[in-house]
């Protein structure tokens, strides 16, 4: 626990959680709600995408679509310029989280043209929230959960692999995203139990001043469990030792690979293959 307190103060975890929150309201909802009233199949919008992420039912429900359902015409009058910014600004989210996962595995940032991973990634992001909303329509209680808890480990598996440009196995990668989705779970619980109540109070009090905060703590929370999960499955990798192999097979291929490149240049030096003394040394 000692270790996993350092690591996520050195990550600066609450500080990304925070800024995981403000990119995803300021940036990454309103593509959303542009994208799920492009819905052809279902009409809830993106408030039932939040209601049921936050595992709302009832009154607070109710309060949550008021504030968060856009004007029926949102897609018509939507530009292309408009989208362009959209799906620009939602990139933005997506490099916050990459940046986030090369800092729990301890890599250098990506080159820029990666990006085209980023814009994968969002649009898997947007897909994999669609079809976590239109379980619901399907199936119900268990065997719901078991559905979107596999789905989402599936996502949380491919996606940090496909960020980090497939620098980090998939083995040492599949603790983490057990570990965020038990957290969203978590977090879902929670959601249940204190949000649903505190929307309507704050409805009350507030306005829709309130009922946005209430988001944005929902946010918050599902910030620290993206990032923590990923950086408990890294302690966990660590503390089994699978690090120390990755590591050790990686230098041997950086090994056999300069070797090779080695083995080129002495072969190519000079008639006879006489080259330089030690010319093919490393």
């Amino acid at each position: 626990m000692v270790e996993l307190y350092l690591r996520g103060k050195e990550l600066e975890l609450m500080h990304r959680a925070l800024g995981f929150a403000t990119l995803a309201l300021v940036t990454l909802a309103p593509l959303l709600i542009v994208v799920a009233a492009a819905d052809p199949l279902h009409h809830g919008g993106f408030a039932l995408w939040l209601v049921d992420g936050m595992d709302l039912s009832g009154r607070s429900s109710h309060v949550l679509s008021e504030v968060f359902s856009p004007p029926r015409k949102v897609v018509g009058t939507t530009s292309v310029w408009g989208g362009v910014l959209l799906a620009f600004f939602g990139l933005s989210f997506a490099s916050s989280v990459q940046n986030g996962y090369e800092r729990v595995w301890r890599l250098p940032a990506g080159p820029w043209h990666r990006v085209w991973r980023q814009a994968v990634w969002l649009l898997a992001l947007m897909t994999y929230l669609y079809v976590q909303v239109q379980t619901r329509t399907v199936l119900a209680g268990s065997y719901r959960l078991v559905l979107s808890l596999g789905i989402g480990v599936v996502f949380f598996w491919w996606g940090p692999h496909f960020l980090l440009g497939h620098q980090v196995r998939r083995r040492l990668l599949l603790p983490g995203a057990i570990a965020t989705m038990l957290g969203l779970v978590g977090l879902r619980a929670f959601s249940y139990l204190v949000f649903t109540p505190l929307i309507v109070t704050n409805a009350v009090s507030y306005g829709a001043v309130g009922t946005v905060l209430v988001v944005e703590s929902w946010l918050v929370g599902a910030g620290f469990v993206v990032h923590g999960g990923a950086l408990l499955g890294h302690l966990f990798c660590d503390r089994m030792g699978h690090l120390l192999e990755h590591e050790e097979n990686d230098e041997g291929d950086a090994y056999d690979h300069d070797a090779h490149d080695g083995h080129d240049d002495h072969g190519g030096t000079g008639d006879g293959g006489h080259g330089t003394p030690g010319g093919g040394a490393r």
